[in-house]
């Protein structure tokens, strides 16, 4: 079972060549290991509970090998830690973020984060929900299904051109429908993460944990269960709705997407 199953990602894979000398030399040779899904996971929830400063500390990739190429996407703890503190600051005035984070916790988390050189994470995830921007970067047939040891999976893999290709058509065709606000500003904003990326880079979404509870809430509700879920069409029929016009065909695919993952947000609840 995995460490953390209630949590999706959004990964980023670049070319081993996009990477400085001595990460190439460091990841050229290593396995590529399924594992390194759990291990970053377990990582995660250590270091949650035994807070250490991140910066400088051994971290760990995830691989793909693939037409002769290898990419990968680092685990970029130390930039991950930093982004969630510095987002979760931006949420709250700054006379009450000392009464969730203290003073000295803040400065372990941060500690050598100046000396980062790239603060751009490799890796975007959410919990017990996954993003409707996330499935705009995909195609049906680019989603893949299966079973392994940690349970049911559900991933899309992509280039990342056909990414910001289909991001910058889908913020195309919410601006024009409802113009600038929450909607439209989110999908700028995965749009200007994607470019800070190698050309020739992959970007994965991996339901993690979540596609087992989706497989349950589509079979509680009577359907197939994982195969039943249409979340990618889903969204591709809300989002040719809005560029053609049609409320009604963009409401009804929006619908069909939220009422699927409310079902899975419900385990939240129960769990």
């Amino acid at each position: 079972m995995r460490a953390t199953p209630y949590v999706a990602s959004l990964r980023v894979y670049e070319p081993i060549s996009a990477f400085d000398a001595a990460d190439r030399l460091r990841w050229q040779g290593i396995e590529n290991d399924a594992s390194s899904f759990d291990r970053e996971q377990k990582l995660a929830l250590n270091r949650v509970a035994h807070p250490e400063p991140p910066a400088g500390r051994p971290d760990g990739v995830h691989i793909i090998d693939k037409d002769k190429t290898r990419y990968l996407s680092p685990w970029s703890t130390a930039t991950r830690c930093w982004a969630a503190l510095d987002n979760f600051k931006e949420s709250l005035p700054s006379s009450v973020v000392p009464f969730f984070i203290s003073p000295a916790l803040e400065e372990v988390i941060t500690a050598g984060v100046d000396l980062l050189g790239d603060k751009t994470p490799h890796i975007l995830n959410e919990t017990w929900l996954i993003p409707p921007r996330w499935f705009v970067l995909f195609s049906p047939e680019e989603r893949t299904r299966g079973e392994d040891e940690n349970g049911l999976y559900s991933k899309a893999l992509t280039s990342i051109a056909n990414a910001k290709q289909r991001c910058a058509s889908a913020h195309e065709s919410v601006l024009g429908a409802f113009g600038e606000g929450p909607v439209e500003e989110e999908l700028e904003n995965l749009l200007d993460w994607l470019e800070m990326f190698h050309p020739k880079s992959l970007v994965e979404l991996d339901y993690g944990g979540l596609a087992n509870y989706m497989d349950k809430a589509l079979r509680d509700s009577g359907e197939n269960g994982l195969e039943s879920d249409s979340s990618i069409e889903d969204v591709l029929h809300s989002v040719a709705g809005l560029a053609a016009a049609d409320a009604m065909m963009a409401g009804t695919g929006y619908q069909r997407l939220m009422s699927r993952w409310r079902l899975v947000q419900g385990f939240e609840q129960a769990s």
